[in-house]
């Protein structure tokens, strides 16, 4: 498949543009703050009154959903001019997919309604992608888990990947073990996918080609080793992993793996790691010590932009902002300065814009959607 296709989901999506978006308020242009250009999801309405000071790298603001819950995980078509995510519908108690792009003014369901889904990415020609469900064994939403235990995170073993043509609405399993199978992510050579798998029994990360063949384990350490996304090289792996504090790495290991056992993980202690595609040269990139996630490269993968909420001076670890590092931790740069939310991050294959998932603008505490900034 060719990287450079034009995407075909594009057509599909620009005959159920049904309604014009009006534009938001926005800032006028000052000396620092140039003209807008034309954002790649015409949709999109401006924002840039919800810049917020300090927020320098944003030239320019623009919303991308509206009024849905948990909109988050915006991923790139190869060209640049598409994107799939996952949000709560008003109607629905769980998430689902969609994707947008083109003249489309209004987002197209992906998913079929059934089970779960999570963690949709496109593959280069632009028409397939890959996304995870649990609908081969539940019709409805799975029940939320139990937070008796602390804040956990359920990873279903009904999880498992699909590889769907948005066009003609035919798919297919991309895997087919019982466990978690999910985070597919495609790397930018358009010759790897790399996703999560609890197959050995822990939460470790594989790759394989684009028709599921060549099945390789990169991570083999214990813990939650996830999120995962080539550089644009193609010669390292960037990906979340549960850290374990020195001394006491046996017990947190066991309460780890009694959680596993009931498929929740504990996400309150992630850093950023990276590592060869082979799982060589594995390297810890942060040491915050708090929830670290979400990691992405720069377009010239010499630094990795992330989420974390090791500075929540309320102290409950839900204020989450965006950091910038270089690839040896050094020079860490504060990029969002809210007080709430903001995570999933990711950058245009041309770097000029990125996409990420905030709290910002809503209409109650919990809403969040995604949002698109031209970054500078």
């Amino acid at each position: 498949m060719s990287r450079r296709s034009a995407p075909l989901f594009l057509p599909v999506l620009a005959a159920l543009a049904v309604s014009a978006c009006q534009p938001g308020p926005r800032r006028a242009p000052t000396e620092e703050r140039r003209p807008a250009s034309p954002p790649p999801i015409p949709s999109a309405r401006a924002a840039d009154d919800l810049i917020l000071p300090g927020e320098e790298h944003f030239a320019h603001l623009w919303r991308i959903t509206d009024g849905v819950e948990n909109a988050a995980e915006g991923y790139w078509s190869f060209d640049g001019q598409g994107l799939v995510y996952q949000a709560t519908p008003r109607d629905a108690a769980c998430d689902r997919i969609y994707a947008i792009g083109g003249r489309a003014e209004t987002p197209l369901l992906v998913s079929s309604g059934m089970g779960v889904t999570t963690c949709a990415y496109f593959l280069p020609d632009g028409r397939h992608l890959l996304y995870s469900s649990t609908q081969a064994f539940q019709a409805d939403c799975p029940p939320r888990p139990d937070m008796s235990q602390g804040y956990v995170w359920s990873v279903h073993p009904e999880y498992d990947i699909y590889l769907r043509d948005v066009s003609t609405g035919v798919e297919r399993a991309f895997t087919t073990i019982w466990g978690y199978d999910a985070e597919a992510t495609v790397s930018p050579l358009g010759d790897r996918i790399v996703f999560t798998s609890s197959r050995t029994g822990d939460l470790e990360l594989w790759t394989c080609d684009l028709e599921g063949g060549q099945l390789r384990q990169v991570t083999n350490a214990p813990g939650y080793d996830g999120g995962a996304f080539f550089s644009h090289d193609g010669k390292w792996l960037v990906f979340r992993s549960s850290a374990f504090t020195p001394g006491k790495e046996a017990e947190e290991i066991a309460d780890y793996r009694k959680l596993l056992a009931d498929f929740k993980v504990r996400p309150t202690r992630m850093e950023i790691m990276l590592c060869r595609p082979d799982g060589s040269e594995r390297r810890q990139v942060t040491s915050l010590g708090k929830a670290s996630f979400a990691p992405y490269f720069f377009p010239d993968d010499r630094r990795i932009i992330f989420a974390s909420n090791f500075e929540d001076e309320a102290g409950k670890g839900r204020n989450f902002d965006l950091y910038a590092v270089d690839l040896d931790g050094s020079h860490r740069e504060r990029i969002t300065h809210g007080d709430t939310f903001d995570g999933f991050p990711v950058f245009s294959p041309d770097g000029r814009w990125l996409v990420f998932a905030s709290n910002r603008g809503g209409s109650h505490p919990h809403e969040t959607n995604l949002y698109l900034a031209e970054w500078r």
